[in-house]
Order: C-alpha cells, then sequence, then structure tokens
C-alpha cells in the first residue's frame, strides 16, 4: 500500500531520510513540545491517552512498550494507571527523552519507567517480549510504517495487543472547514510564535492529512500480521485509537 505519509517531510528542501529529519526537528521544538500539544488540543489530548489507557486495563498488562514516547506522557499514565512490571519508552529524539526523563523522575517512577533513544523502526528488543506497545500521535513520522508495525508485531508476545492513537482528519462538512482553517492557519502561526522551528507546525497539519486514516490504517495493521484489528473515532473525527492483537 502507497503510503502518502511516508513522503511528507518536515523540512521540504531536505535531501536526509525522513528519520533523520524527524529526530531534528523534534529536538529542535522539544522545549515547547508539551506546550503547543495542550495549546493544539485544547488539552482534550489528555482525555485521548486517558481513554486509551482504560481500554487497555482490560488485557492484564505487565510489559509495556512506548513508541515514539515523546516526553513520556503516556509512558508515565500507563505506569501509574496500569501497575505494570515496567514501562520502556523508546525516542528519536535525545531531547525528548531528556525531558521526559525528567518527568519521571519528577514522579517518583524511574524504577517503573526507562526512557531509551532509538531508532522505531529498529528496535533493540527481542522478539515476543512486550504484552503491549503503544504509540501516541508518532505513526505519521515513521519513514516506512509498514516497517514499523513489523517491528511491532515481532516484540510483541503472542497475545499482546498493540494501541495506537494518531491525529486523524474530521470528514462531517460542518466540522472539516473550521478543522481546516485551525490546523492550516493558526496552528502554524502560533507554532512560529512559540517555537523557533517555524517549518514544525506547518509540517503536522501535513502529516495528519496524509497518514492513512480508519480502514487504510487497519489494513496496515493486518498486512503487518495483527488481528482483530478496530478503530474508535473521538472528538469529530480528529482523533482515532487503534487497537490490534497479535495471535
Amino acid at each position: 500500500m502507497e503510503v502518502k505519509a511516508e513522503k511528507i517531510n518536515p523540512y521540504v528542501n531536505d535531501s536526509r531520510p525522513k528519520t533523520e529529519q524527524v529526530r531534528d526537528m523534534f529536538d529542535s521544538i522539544a522545549p515547547a513540545y508539551d506546550f503547543m500539544n495542550r495549546a493544539m488540543t485544547f488539552g482534550i489530548d489528555k482525555w485521548w491517552r486517558s481513554l486509551a489507557v482504560k481500554m487497555l486495563r482490560k488485557h492484564g498488562v505487565n510489559e509495556i512498550l512506548d513508541i515514539a514516547t515523546g516526553t513520556a506522557d503516556l509512558a508515565i499514565k500507563l505506569a501509574v494507571e496500569l501497575h505494570p512490571d515496567n514501562v520502556t519508552g523508546i525516542d528519536l529524539s535525545e531531547k525528548m527523552v531528556e525531558l521526559g526523563r525528567h518527568k519521571v523522575d519528577e514522579k517518583g517512577l524511574a524504577d517503573k519507567v526507562t526512557l531509551l533513544t532509538g531508532d522505531c523502526l529498529s528496535l533493540p528488543f527481542t522478539d515476543n517480549r512486550f504484552d503491549c506497545v503503544t504509540v501516541a500521535y508518532g505513526v505519521r513520522n515513521f519513514e516506512h510504517l509498514d516497517r514499523g508495525y513489523a517491528e511491532m508485531f515481532r516484540v510483541l508476545k503472542p497475545g499482546g495487543i498493540v494501541c495506537v492513537i494518531e491525529l486523524s482528519t474530521p470528514t462531517s462538512p460542518l466540522v472539516k472547514p473550521f478543522y481546516r482553517l485551525y490546523t492550516r492557519t493558526l496552528i502554524p502561526a502560533v507554532g512560529r510564535l512559540i517555537s523557533k522551528d517555524t517549518r514544525a507546525y506547518s509540517y503536522l497539519p501535513e502529516s495528519i492529512a496524509a497518514v492513512p486514516q480508519g480502514e487504510s490504517m487497519l489494513q496496515l495493521m493486518r498486512e503487518a500480521g495483527f488481528t482483530d484489528c478496530r478503530c474508535r473515532s473521538l472528538t469529530f473525527g480528529t482523533c482515532s485509537i487503534y487497537t490490534a492483537i497479535k495471535k
């Protein structure tokens, strides 16, 4: 399946691979990242994470991998609410991981949450290790989505669950014009004021528009080997939670 998001890069005139560009972009915007997340979603991103964690509660997960962990918001929430044996977070950006480690230490969770820097498309873990793999707002940044899902499948134990939270584009004709104005005009403008990286918050709406959504995303998961693939659309279609099982 052709994936348009793989062709959307943070820096238009940069010939480097997308993975390198994404790493540098998040290193650049790390200081403003948490503030911009809250501002862009009016704080609803916290509810989206809470709902995803609630959906995972019945699965009794003990070993969790949080891919594209960023500043560790989801990794921390998983540790606090699900009480697993441990949560491992991995991210390309060292600057983001540094901020995440500080938050983990502040919460007194250093014995429960371990954060690493690494490539999500080539995970440094053995096969069949984790009960659960999560990704929050990260798969649209993958240079190769099929490879990302293949790696998630590889490191999951049989019976394990993958949970992907991703921003999406509403289809309602009533909502879509306001969403387009907000994401393509207001967010880039605020991003330029808050962050030194003037391109990053233009890349965001472009990558959301290009990432596979709904059935297209579920098909990618099936092609990686997952079963029982499901999608739950939230907040007028601006966010989706995808879950699937490794049999």
